[in-house]
């Protein structure tokens, strides 16, 4: 029994370089504003998608703070700050993008949703959507468009 263990869980190795299965193992860690429950719908959706969550509260100096060292400028910024491995993830980014993200691996800073776009995950209104970008934050802080969602 020990060798066909250890043949079945060879065999599966190449399975956790899939997007899917690498999603399922990842945690992301949100930061947010006891108050705000867009940012709890946001971790929701996260989780929907199959990735674990671990969500704290902090006063809105220590998220700030938290933005700031992770590189994260006002003007990419939005209501809640989160990491998944060795990025940052701003805002109302949709899991897909994260899966993305991860599997693709770039040499960037993270991703980010400026602002809180109506439909974005977290921010949905029934029906109503505005278009939005998902930028990749490279190193320097200049972004680029990783994702386009209309």
């Amino acid at each position: 029994m020990h060798r066909r263990s250890l043949l079945l869980a060879a065999a599966a190795l190449p399975l956790a370089s899939l997007p899917g299965f690498a999603a399922a193992a990842e945690t992301i860690r949100i930061m947010k504003s006891p108050s705000c429950g867009c940012c709890t719908a946001r971790a929701d959706h996260v989780a929907a998608a199959g990735f674990q969550t671990e969500v704290r509260n902090v006063a809105d100096e220590e998220l700030w703070a938290m933005k700031e060292r992770l590189g994260v400028s006002g003007d990419l910024s939005s209501c809640h700050t989160a990491t998944a491995g060795p990025y940052v993830i701003e805002g109302h980014v949709p899991a897909a993008d994260i899966q993305r993200l991860l599997a693709e691996q770039p040499a960037a800073l993270g991703l980010t949703v400026p602002g809180m776009p109506i439909g974005s995950p977290g921010m949905e209104m029934g029906g109503e959507r505005e278009a939005f970008d998902t930028l990749l934050v490279l190193a320097d802080g200049t972004t680029k468009v990783f994702a386009s969602h209309s």
